[in-house]
């Protein structure tokens, strides 16, 4: 078939310049096809996107080279695409379980995602858009024992939630995708795809909304569910009945012209009003409905297995404190690494001598050195931006040479961790705790649009080894 041989044309160019940059358009145009449609079909074939391809297959690649003698972290990091190395580690850390200077030691967890080749018999016919909507992993409730004790019968609904939102997510990126093929919405295919759409996708979550909802209910007596999963469910079922954001009345408005008249959907401007943006970051103004759809299926997972997650990080750093804090309008002045490297490595207190005045005028709740993270309302791993320096009040004077940030949220978590043998690696660490307990909260974590980390020095910049007390301020929007 010319498709399948197109495709493995497309796969040999990915693996040819797997240490170069790649786009998605580059990588269609081997298979002769749309960029929309080529995502679609390699995503249905493959079982993943192009995207989680390349970065799989980077990293297997990565990690091979980190075991090569001499072998530096940051090398690596921009041999394989990555602006920093600090974006690099958190990727290779997530996919192989370890951190990028650990791989020596503990070469047995390192995975091994290998090149694809391209192998298909094909018997019969499918229709596309109802295998993508049968991928929905849903609660299977027969399989559900509902005669286990109350805390067996939980953990059955939080393996869903852990397998589902290693599925879902991409099942909906595709659906956008399906949305948006004009060839799929031709007047003859209108009819099933108002079935497919209302009842395959709408309805049915409704239905699994009100029956966990329900079934959660019969448990919370015995004090097994976390109690943010029934507010992320009341999200849901407020996006399922057509109130998909508060601040987007355009968009409500066409979600119930849609509900109300279905035919609607053959104008392309109101299918990517309805499917918004198949990337995993997706900005405000870009959002559709499966978008929001989307992150409230995520939410509700979150708030189910993610207290077991965030008890584990218990076990790797010690967390003394944790709350969700407002901060007000404030200011970050300070240093970029990139525009001045040494900041990092010599004492940073005594490098912003310029600040120290202003914090006596212009201070806040919080003094201490810190060293923010942000991305200019990007994606995680795009325009990085590492200050070092102090908050401020909102309109503070910034001395000449130095840098600033006006914070975009008016509250933070905050976190305060202690570890008793200092490792640069922590910070990695209580980073994952305080987000994830953020996420198991169901408290709204603004990605990408005003998204921003901080790492707290009440004692001091600490670059030795020993006792190590610090805080990790974490933006949220409450």
């Amino acid at each position: 078939m010319v498709w399948i041989q197109n495709l493995s044309r497309a796969i040999r160019y990915i693996e040819d310049h797997l240490t170069e940059e790649i786009s998605v358009y580059d990588v269609a145009n081997q298979a002769y096809s749309s960029s929309s449609h080529f995502q679609m079909i390699f995503h249905m074939v493959v079982g993943i996107t192009v995207g989680e391809y390349i970065r799989n297959r980077r990293l297997t690649l990565a990690a091979h080279d980190l075991l090569q003698e001499d072998a530096k972290i940051v090398d690596v990091a921009g041999r394989y695409q990555y602006d920093t190395q600090e974006s690099f580690s958190k990727a290779f850390t997530r996919f192989h379980g370890v951190s990028p200077s650990k791989v020596k030691k503990e070469r047995s967890k390192l995975k091994l995602f290998r090149a694809l080749m391209i192998n298909v018999n094909i018997e019969g016919g499918f229709d596309l858009s109802q295998e993508l909507v049968d991928k929905l992993l849903l609660i299977d409730w027969s399989g559900i024992d509902k005669k286990l004790p109350a805390k067996e019968a939980y953990e059955q609904i939080v393996q869903w939630a852990r397998e589902a939102r290693g599925q879902n997510p991409d099942v909906f990126s595709a659906l956008t995708e399906w949305i948006l093929d004009d060839s799929e919405w031709t007047e003859d295919k209108l009819v099933e795809n108002e079935q497919i759409l209302m009842q395959g996708v709408f309805a049915r979550f409704k239905e699994q909304n009100a029956q966990l909802r329900a079934y959660l209910k019969e448990l919370d007596a015995s004090g097994v569910v976390n109690q943010p999963v029934f507010k992320a469910l009341d999200a849901f079922d407020d996006v399922l009945s057509g109130f998909p954001h508060p601040d987007d009345e355009d968009l409500k408005g066409i979600v119930a012209e849609v509900f109300s008249n279905f035919s609607v959907m053959r104008a392309r401007s109101i299918r990517e009003k309805i499917a918004g943006s198949a990337n995993n970051t997706v900005q405000m103004n870009d959002r559709g409905y499966i978008n929001y759809l989307k992150e409230c299926d995520i939410s509700v997972q979150w708030a189910l297995f993610m207290p077991e997650v965030v008890k584990k990080h218990g076990h790797k750093i010690n967390r003394e404190s944790f709350e969700y804090i407002e901060i007000g309008k404030v200011r970050f002045i300070g240093l970029e690494f990139a525009k001045h490297p040494e900041i990092h490595l010599l004492r940073p207190a005594e490098s912003l001598p310029e600040l120290m005045p202003l914090l006596s005028e212009y201070r806040t709740e919080n003094t201490a050195l810190c060293h923010l993270e942000h991305h200019h309302g990007g994606e995680v791993n795009v325009n990085q931006c590492n200050m070092m320096g102090y908050f401020f009040k909102a309109g503070t004077p910034v001395p000449e040479g130095y840098d600033y940030y006006d914070v975009p949220t008016d509250h933070a978590a905050y976190a305060v961790y202690f570890h008793p043998d200092f490792d640069g690696d922590i910070f990695g660490a209580s980073y994952e705790f305080t987000r994830d307990q953020i996420l198991g909260d169901n408290v709204n974590i603004p990605y990408p649009e005003a998204y921003w980390t901080a790492e707290v020095y009440p004692e001091g910049f600490f670059t030795g080894s020993g006792p190590f007390r610090f805080g990790y301020l974490f933006s949220v929007g409450l």
